[in-house]
């Protein structure tokens, strides 16, 4: 354990997080991700009150901004802040810009910090991004025909499946659960049931995956502020506590195939800061591209036991009506994933499930929500993590 290992981490206490924002998604977008991420800012003002002017942190994740990046869209958008961060993790983007906006505020560098995430997706967007994800991306993958995650998620699946037991099954009634919850979420893509059949019947997409267990690329932007309590309070703006979070990069390195991620390195921590434990958790929202990876987060984030997930899975409804409310508003696979934005999808969503602004989709007496973020594949491997537990507003 290193000496920062060993160091006690300062609460978050008096730092909370308000006013979540889903922009719709479309499945493709002859706007920039300008536009995107635009909207996104002025969805904020118009659900907190809050101006330009007030905005004196920023924070901004999105895949297609280029050759822009946060400092850009200061001049774009009019702002002038004093705390500035453009986070490209992706799928844990969303988790790591609350961790760093929540310490900028607390530490008295900014006041109010903006996060927002966003792309667009043109007809081709998708395939252009793949060329240029990674320097592995480039030089191993692509050449090779091999180009996007479906090829490195099979693998990954196949294994994990092969060591634990998990099967196709267990996958499935994760997504026709996601699939359940979306039908109660307006903005999601997907508004077609989905049965166990049809899953099981699925096309083949790269064995052992099938259509339903990929994301669609989409655009779309999600936001939130962070702030200091009173102000919220000041401003009347609902809000969510911050009880804890993490964050682990290139976890496991020597693990030849990934079957667990950096969560379970810093599981004790996450759930020590914060104060309660799994069994008090009133909703969950994974980061979800691929179910294999839904399965390792409800492991290594202590919720079961590794390599117990597919009893776990068959334990519970994962509706937001039923046990162990999961991804509520259908997730990545339901919803879509709009890049970046992808990494707060799930953190918005806990947030409009504390705050009391979940609609048809509401967790009855939603106390304690936990985030979990996964993201960048590279090559072989998702390479960050992160995850966060909040609180419902005493």
């Amino acid at each position: 354990m290193s000496i920062g290992d060993k160091r006690q981490r300062q609460a978050y206490d008096g730092i909370v997080v308000a006013a979540p924002v889903s922009v719709p998604y479309e499945r493709y977008s002859p706007e920039p991700a300008h536009w995107w991420l635009a909207r996104a800012l002025s969805g904020l003002g118009s659900a907190s009150g809050v101006s330009p002017s007030d905005v004196d942190g920023l924070c901004v994740s999105s895949f297609t901004l280029f050759p822009d990046t946060a400092v850009g869209l200061t001049q774009h958008f009019g702002l002038t802040p004093r705390w500035l961060d453009h986070i490209p993790t992706g799928g844990a983007s969303g988790v790591i810009a609350l961790r760093k906006a929540a310490r900028a505020v607390q530490s008295g560098d900014a006041g109010i910090v903006a996060c927002i995430a966003g792309d667009t997706n043109h007809v081709d967007s998708f395939r252009a991004m793949l060329t240029s994800f990674s320097r592995f991306s480039q030089d191993a993958s692509y050449p090779y025909g091999s180009g996007g995650p479906n090829g490195s998620f099979a693998l990954m699946t196949q294994d994990y499946m092969h060591q634990y037991g998990v099967q196709k099954k267990h996958f499935g009634k994760l997504c026709v659960a996601q699939r359940s919850n979306a039908l109660h979420y307006p903005d999601a893509l997907m508004k077609t049931p989905l049965t166990m059949e049809q899953y099981m019947s699925a096309r083949q997409i790269a064995d052992p995956i099938v259509l339903f267990d990929c994301v669609m690329p989409c655009a779309g932007a999600e936001a939130f502020l962070v702030m200091h309590e009173d102000q919220a309070k000041d401003m009347k703006l609902p809000f969510a506590r911050i009880l804890s979070t993490i964050e682990r990069h290139n976890a496991y390195p020597d693990d030849p195939v990934q079957t667990r991620g950096g969560w379970s390195l810093d599981k004790d921590e996450l759930w020590e800061q914060s104060g309660v434990t799994p069994a008090d958790v009133s909703l969950l929202q994974t980061y979800d591209d691929y179910p294999v990876v839904i399965a390792m987060q409800f492991e290594d984030l202590g919720f079961c036991e590794k390599g117990d997930a597919g009893a776990f899975i068959a334990e519970h409804t994962f509706t937001f009506d039923g046990s162990f409310p999961h991804n509520t508003s259908g997730g990545q696979l339901s919803v879509g994933q709009a890049g970046a934005a992808g990494g707060y999808l799930g953190l918005v969503e806990a947030i409009r499930q504390l705050t009391g602004a979940a609609q048809q989709n509401a967790v009855a007496d939603a106390e304690i929500a936990a985030v979990s973020g996964f993201g960048m594949i590279n090559f072989d491997r998702g390479l960050c993590s992160a995850a966060a537990i909040l609180a419902r507003q005493e």
